[in-house]
């Protein structure tokens, strides 16, 4: 009988120390990515600061646009702050892994490899990638650049768009590859120079830059000829917490109209 009853107590035992480090296990792992916000009182956003109207800086060094608003409107539900980082924008799913960054946020779009390394907010707005070109040049579509120099920004959804569907532009422009430049500042200046005969970017960019340059006459927009894209709002993988609290204020600004004047702002419409 005590054999029995020491067999038992140790079962017993065994089972309340599994309980316990199933517990502890579930504490460590537990999401406390609000909570963390919540304490600290304000969130930290990684952003390429030359990317207009997105997020870049005015005349006066300050940073603004569209995503900084939104951003900011966002957690202003919440009480809470917003420090705006500027980052290498090749380098933004690292800043994010070792916690110099909370979110990228800034025209960052939803792709299949960028969904393995972060978790998305609901998507917010769409976008497109499209060939700007000299107007002089005659270059009115892609097919229009074989062997012609195309110029891209470095770990840009455009570039990442240009190898995975190579037959679109890869196949046909000169080396097989595009010229690729950290901002889209520089590559405009390459364009305008002559330097490259074509540049892949995002819509909202090469529209609003241009407009803002008074040189949209001087140039072509090409309508792309890649699937239409989503921007969207990129956490850690287990940052669950925070990417839903991101989705619900995101959702309480369209429902109040609040969005479509942050729009209105940047994009007249």
């Amino acid at each position: 009988m005590k054999k029995i009853m020491m067999s038992l107590l140790c079962v017993a035992g065994i089972g309340i120390l599994g309980a316990c480090g199933g517990n502890k296990e579930a504490a460590d792992t537990a999401d406390n990515s609000w909570k963390t916000v919540e304490e600290n009182g304000k969130v930290v956003v990684g952003l390429d600061d030359t990317f207009v109207p997105m997020g870049f800086r005015d005349e006066a060094g300050e940073i603004v646009g569209f995503d900084v608003d939104l951003a900011t409107a966002v957690f202003a539900e919440y009480d809470i702050d917003v420090e705006f980082q500027p980052i290498d924008w090749s380098m933004k799913e690292a800043e994010l892994d070792n916690g110099t960054i909370d979110l990228i946020w800034n025209g960052y779009t939803v792709t299949e490899s960028r969904q393995k390394k972060v978790l998305f907010s609901d998507a917010y707005k769409q976008n497109e990638q499209v060939l700007v070109t000299k107007k002089e040049s005659g270059i009115e579509r892609f097919a229009d650049m074989e062997g012609k120099i195309l110029g891209a920004q470095t770990g840009s959804s455009g570039y990442e768009a240009f190898l995975d569907q190579p037959e679109l532009l890869a196949d046909i422009v000169a080396d097989n590859d595009a010229i690729l430049f950290s901002s889209f500042n520089e590559a405009f200046i390459d364009l305008k120079s002559g330097r490259i005969d074509g540049l892949l970017i995002d819509r909202v960019y090469a529209g609003y830059y241009l407009a803002q340059s008074g040189e949209l006459a001087n140039y072509t927009i090409n309508a792309g000829e890649f699937e239409n894209e989503d921007f969207a709002v990129g956490a850690r993988k287990d940052d669950k917490a925070l990417v839903g609290k991101i989705n619900e204020s995101i959702a309480t600004l369209k429902e109040n109209s609040e969005f479509d004047k942050i729009s209105e702002k940047w994009f007249g419409e």
